[in-house]
Formats: C-alpha cells, sequence, structure tokens
C-alpha cells in the first residue's frame, strides 16, 4: 500500500489532538467539580470536543497512515483518562449508579494490564469495531448526562448500553491478546 503524502507539519495533527484532549482534562474537571449536582453546558462542551478529537485523531492517523507509537499509547489514554474522570465526578455528584463507576474502572485497571503485558513483547491488538462503537456510545451517554437535568434517566440506559460494548470488545480484546500471547 502506498504511503499517502502529508506535510510533517500535517502528520503532526493526529497526535497534537490527542495532546489537546490530554490538556482538556484538568479544565473539564474544574467545571465539573463547580457544577456540583447541576448540569453543565461548558463541561460538555469540553467533552463533546474530547470526543471529536478522539474519532478525528485516529482517523487522520490511519487515512494518512501517520500511526505513531506515541498515539498507539497516548490516544486510548487520553480516552480512558477523560472517560473515567467524567464517569468519576458523575458518580460523586449522584447522576451515575456505583456499579457503572466499578465496570469502567475495572476494565481500564484491566486495559492497562493487558497493554503493560503485551508490549514488552512488541504486540499489538488493534482497536475492533465494538470497542469503536462502545466508546462512541459512552461519549454519547455521558455527554447526556453531563448537560441534562439528573432527573432525565434515559442517558442512564445509553451508559449501560455503552458499558455492555465495551465489555464485549474487552472479550474480544482478552481472545486477541491471548492468542498472541500464545503465539
Amino acid at each position: 500500500m502506498e504511503a499517502r503524502v502529508v506535510s510533517p507539519q500535517l502528520a503532526q495533527l493526529p497526535n497534537a489532538l490527542t495532546i489537546v484532549r490530554l490538556v482538556l482534562i484538568p479544565g473539564f474537571v474544574v467545571l465539573m467539580i463547580r457544577a456540583g449536582h447541576a448540569p453543565s453546558a461548558a463541561a460538555g462542551v469540553i467533552f463533546g470536543v474530547a470526543g471529536a478529537t478522539d474519532q478525528v485523531d485516529g482517523f487522520l492517523a490511519r487515512h494518512w497512515r501517520v500511526e505513531s507509537r506515541f498515539g498507539k499509547l497516548a490516544d486510548p489514554l487520553a480516552d480512558r483518562l477523560m472517560i473515567d474522570a467524567a464517569v468519576v465526578l458523575l458518580f460523586a455528584y449522584d447522576r451515575l449508579p456505583w456499579a457503572g463507576l466499578a465496570v469502567i474502572i475495572g476494565r481500564d485497571f484491566f486495559l492497562l494490564v493487558g497493554s503493560v503485558v503485551l508490549a514488552p513483547r512488541g504486540s499489538d491488538v488493534e482497536v475492533n469495531l465494538v470497542g469503536k462503537t462502545a466508546t462512541w456510545v459512552l461519549y454519547f451517554a455521558i455527554l447526556c448526562r453531563i448537560v441534562l437535568s439528573r432527573a432525565t434517566h434515559w442517558p442512564v440506559d445509553f451508559f449501560w448500553a455503552g458499558v455492555g460494548l465495551a465489555l464485549l470488545a474487552g472479550v474480544l480484546y482478552i481472545r486477541t491478546a491471548w492468542g498472541e500471547v500464545r503465539r
């Protein structure tokens, strides 16, 4: 496959978007804490931008064939940190159930352990469609939970759908990783 020709500056855009996502996390946390139990449009905007850049940076890196080791590590880290921060804060302000917090944090712990085990072996488990869909559903559900009234319950149903997809993606990742480890 022939590599796309993009300028060296443009080739850095996917990683720059990932860095922007990491930089947005503290501001998001401050806005969520200030809002407390109330909805926060400002925190929702930051969270929405993070979700959009998550999709754009990966698409550009693959489309331009400028994937990097940094991007493969930092992109999922930025996603996990943003989603985990949101879930922890939504739980703290009684906007998400404790079980949702436990499942998301537990899933991310296992993803971290898996990457620590596979990285020294040079193994790389590619993101699958179920995992991408789970991330989109979780971003949407969490965004709605951030900006809508606590009395609006349907975002929690979407959240659970995202959690279910994330768990299914986790099973698929474990199966793929197990095949990598057994080689």
